[in-house]
């Protein structure tokens, strides 16, 4: 559950249906699953490996291969810390929107509301607060202290049980709403129409093998993190299944859900759907509010609609602040009130400098465009690349795997993770820096890229490379301790030590937290 709550975000919601219906509608479902089944699901196997076999978070599972390997765990915890840092921004924007649906306080122009009423938007830079902004943002930010607070099981594990099925349950709510709305049809046509020449066009097989990367939440150590504090027995290959299908099933769901709607909204205003449809924060905070203005019994389907926007956000933000927290643990021994105050008092202040101000929205578009293609990607690549090129690991992880697994993984996956993945990730983040280098990005000023979006990455990449140098906490047992090794166990007494069997016995279910 908590896996599937970090994987099913906002992306989910705002980004798939636009970038299918932009890629080929109905065609794009062709790459989007071979990038699922060559890309998606084999580098989620691999993170669930690293976490299980290791017993710890990114740096230390990496640590526990080879010390040369600490910095690629250190730079995806980087990467979860800008994105724990801007994610809390738009959860806040959610929850101010559910309450404005009850009432449709955007009025006639959402738009201008949102832009002029809500944000206040002003051009440059500065650090102009609006109260309206920072209220509901201090809000969830007590909300993530509370649940991290708690712990794994007693926090984390029991927000996950309850909010992932009410999420499941109230976004399918909506998506049925939607499919009786009149022009529903004429939403549905347009988004699974299959365009089947666009198959032709390399840019549509990247942006397949870009959306299940992003969705997935991988490249960013949280399933390192989250697979650290399963049991021994686990099926490790049929779980990362049910995971990647189950976020790839609710991006389907929203897009029947999304397209339905957006039918509607041509078909009301006398437009063709593909000039109303679009993606991201216009089609969650404009053109959304447009549609409940006019739909009957839009409040409640606006207060659904942004409710899921706010449970999807949260499961998500709880996932890479836990991957901040654990490492920071890890590496200094420290006792867990502790390293979440650590972790979450700088993010609490830096985000309530940066975005709840006049000039937040662009310096969120900023952040979340250099987190996305630049950071995220260039982590997933080093880590992949340092296993099996540099550490020469993957067969040891195979074995892992295969000792617990029903379904086993052999040449194929290895090829996937070390050499097809990390290709098609080298071209998407080739392509991305060659387009920010030279056209730029939304009109802003260099020194802005330079300031929001190329600075932070690089200078964590620099402490990534540094903290290795820093010593272990004796606990920590970095070289020998703590490291499943069921396969050899299967190997050496074919049955009663076998993990499928009954008298397998559960040893070291329990990472470094009690409370798992």
């Amino acid at each position: 559950m908590a896996a599937i709550g970090s994987a099913v975000g906002l992306g989910n919601i705002w980004r798939f249906p636009y970038v299918a219906y932009q890629n080929g509608g109905g065609a794009f479902l062709i790459p989007y699953l071979c990038a699922l089944l060559t890309a998606g699901i084999p580098l989620l196997i691999l993170e669930y490996s690293l976490g299980h076999r290791y017993r710890g978070s990114g740096p230390l599972a990496f640590r526990r291969i080879s010390r040369w390997g600490e910095f690629a765990g250190w730079f995806q915890v980087f990467i979860a810390f800008l994105i724990a840092l801007y994610y809390p921004i738009i959860i806040a924007w959610s929850v101010r929107y559910m309450g404005y649906s009850f009432h449709r306080e955007w009025g006639d122009n959402p738009t201008r509301f949102f832009n002029e009423s809500f944000l206040h938007k002003a051009d440059g830079f500065g650090l102009h607060m609006v109260p309206n902004l920072l209220i509901p943002l201090l809000v969830v930010w007590a909300v993530i202290v509370i649940v991290m607070a708690f712990g794994v099981e007693n926090g984390i594990g029991r927000l996950n049980r309850i909010f992932v099925p009410v999420l499941v349950i109230l976004f399918a709510s909506l998506v049925i709403r939607a499919l009786f709305l009149p022009g529903a049809a004429q939403g549905l046509n347009v988004f699974f129409t299959p365009k089947w020449g666009s198959l032709r066009h390399p840019s549509v097989w990247i942006a397949a093998y870009g959306q299940i990367f992003f969705s997935l939440n991988v490249g960013f150590a949280v399933m390192i993190t989250y697979s650290s504090y399963l049991k021994s027995k686990t099926n490790l290959v049929g779980t990362a299944h049910v995971v990647a299908f189950a976020n790839s099933s609710f991006e389907a769901l929203a897009g029947i859900g999304v397209f339905a709607t957006l039918g509607f909204l041509a078909a009301s205003s006398g437009q063709p759907v593909g000039e109303v449809a679009e993606g991201g924060i216009g089609l969650a905070f404009i053109a959304f509010p447009t549609i409940i203005s006019q739909m009957p019994g839009g409040t409640v389907f606006g207060v659904i609609f942004f409710g899921c926007l706010s449970i999807a956000g949260l499961t998500s933000e709880i996932s890479v602040v836990e991957v901040c927290i654990s490492a920071i643990r890890d590496k200094f021994g420290l006792a867990r009130w502790a390293a979440t105050t650590a972790v979450i008092l700088p993010l609490v202040i830096a985000s309530v400098l940066l975005f709840p101000t006049t000039t937040g929205a662009s310096t969120l578009d900023i952040f979340d465009k250099f987190v996305c293609s630049i950071g995220i990607v260039s982590a997933a690549i080093i880590s992949m690349l340092t296993i099996s090129w540099g550490l020469r690991h993957l067969p040891v992880l195979q074995l892992h795997l295969n000792a617990l697994s029903s379904r086993k993984v052999g040449r194929p996956w290895r090829f996937y993770v070390s050499v097809l993945t990390p290709a098609v990730l080298l071209i998407i983040l080739g392509t991305e820096t060659h387009s920010i280098i030279t056209e730029g990005y939304g009109n802003y000023p260099q020194w802005a890229l330079l300031v929001f979006g190329w600075l932070p990455i690089l200078c964590f990449f620099v402490v990534s490379l540094l903290l290795p140098l820093a010593p272990w906490p004796a606990a920590a047992e970095v070289e020998k301790g703590a490291v499943r090794r069921p396969e050899e166990e299967l190997l050496d007494t074919p049955h009663s030590k076998n993990p499928h069997s009954e008298n397998y016995a559960e040893k070291n279910t329990v990472r470094h937290d009690n409370s798992a």
